[in-house]
């Protein structure tokens, strides 16, 4: 059944942070419904690559397990569906920027009128209020303004296009599924319901807790390759004599003298970050140069299972999939599909007794239009009329 069955969301979003939370959500257990349009182009819906019917593998992935229904919103018959669907499910998620959902005519404000508990959460950019609150904007942009990005580089290079979208899943995905568990909670104990303003720009910001702790108690403002964490210390990547890399994290004591005896180093043993800079350089340099004798293979041979001093090597993503421990956590699952099942990445959620479902992948382009419009009682002449009508596109 899943953790969270019983929660019943109406999802209007699309891209990546409001569909992964609702991902989320399905994958515990609750009801999800996908509100879509053929008008509204999903780019995860046409990003490759595909499979033979032309169907997008993201789109799949990110959209599993929830119901698709395609609505034209800006038909009045349409409203009244999205109304007679809030009477039960009670938790809308959107990612519209501000002022569409009004315009629509399915706001929180009016759809609270339908139903006083509704949990309503609307994933933006910048936030509800604020200048930039109508500005357009993508991951890099909001990773940008929150300053994230520029102590994030090598010195006098420029910032590294994220291989994972740090703003839209760290921030926004992240923060709504909190905010409507949250909200959930809440209206439990107190029976209200209430509207939740996720800023991805906000949530990343609030991700400089390190940078900003330091600067708002002693003036330090974060600078490339200087801190304890972003390559100012031994704390770093390094290159392998093949071109490879493996990550050091070896800051603890312990770590460090099981560190600088494999790296054959004994004299750097009590090197720390605490150091005069011209020890931390000497103590880079001398790691980096270590690194440059022995190949990537080699490495992991000395890096073994039985090395405990945090260093792991940098593996591709196929690596990755076949690394013990990943198979050992079961992060790769095999979820339903029509020719049997595909392999997705697995929820992270490990509960002792309530085990992630996974009921299918993404579904096809409003598959369970009718199945839904029947649930609220209409017949099979008024949806006929309705697809003539292109209400339901």
């Amino acid at each position: 059944m899943g953790i969270l069955n019983g929660l019943k969301i109406l999802d209007f979003s699309t891209l990546l942070p409001g569909p992964m939370a609702t991902m989320i959500f399905a994958d515990l257990g609750a009801d999800v419904i996908h509100i879509e349009s053929s008008k509204r182009v999903d780019l995860m819906r046409i990003m490759p690559p595909y499979d033979e019917e032309r169907e997008s593998y993201i789109h799949q992935h990110v959209n599993r397990s929830k119901r698709s229904l395609t609505l034209n919103l800006k038909t009045p018959e349409a409203t009244k569906i999205i109304k007679e669907l809030v009477a039960e499910y009670d938790i809308v998620i959107e990612g519209f920027r501000p002022g569409v959902m009004q315009r629509l005519g399915i706001d929180y404000e009016t759809l609270k009128q339908v139903n006083p508990k509704l949990i309503y959460c609307a994933i933006t950019g910048y936030g509800q209020t604020g200048p930039f609150s109508n500005r357009p904007g993508h991951d890099n942009n909001y990773l940008s303004v929150a300053g994230v990005l520029d102590y994030s580089r090598h010195q006098n290079k420029k910032p590294v296009a994220m291989g994972v979208q740090i703003a839209d899943m760290a921030g926004g995905t992240m923060h709504a599924a909190i905010g409507v568990l949250a909200a959930a909670l809440h209206r439990e104990k107190t029976g209200e319901g209430q509207f939740i303003d996720v800023s991805m720009t906000d949530a990343v910001f609030s991700l400089n807790l390190l940078a900003g702790a330091t600067y708002f108690g002693s003036g330090h403002v974060a600078k490339p390759e200087a801190e304890i964490l972003n390559g100012g210390t031994f704390y770093d990547y390094y290159k392998t004599k093949d071109g490879r890399y493996f990550s050091v994290g070896s800051l603890e004591p312990q770590f460090r003298k099981l560190l600088c005896e494999a790296l054959d180093i004994p004299e750097l043993i009590d090197s720390t970050f605490n150091d005069s800079p011209y020890t931390q350089k000497r103590f880079k340099e001398a790691i980096h140069d270590a690194f440059l004798t022995k190949t990537f293979d080699q490495w992991l041979t000395v890096f073994n299972d039985d090395f405990h001093g945090c260093v792991e090597p940098v593996l591709t993503f196929d690596e990755a999939c076949e690394h013990p421990q990943i198979k050992a956590r079961q992060m790769v699952a095999e979820v339903p599909s029509e020719n049997g099942t595909q392999k997705q990445i697995a929820s992270a959620f490990k509960f002792s007794s309530s085990p992630p479902v996974y009921k299918h992948i993404g579904a096809k382009l409003g598959e369970h239009t009718t199945e839904i419009l029947q649930s609220l009682g209409y017949t099979t002449e008024e949806i006929a009329q309705f697809e003539a009508n292109r209400i339901l596109v």
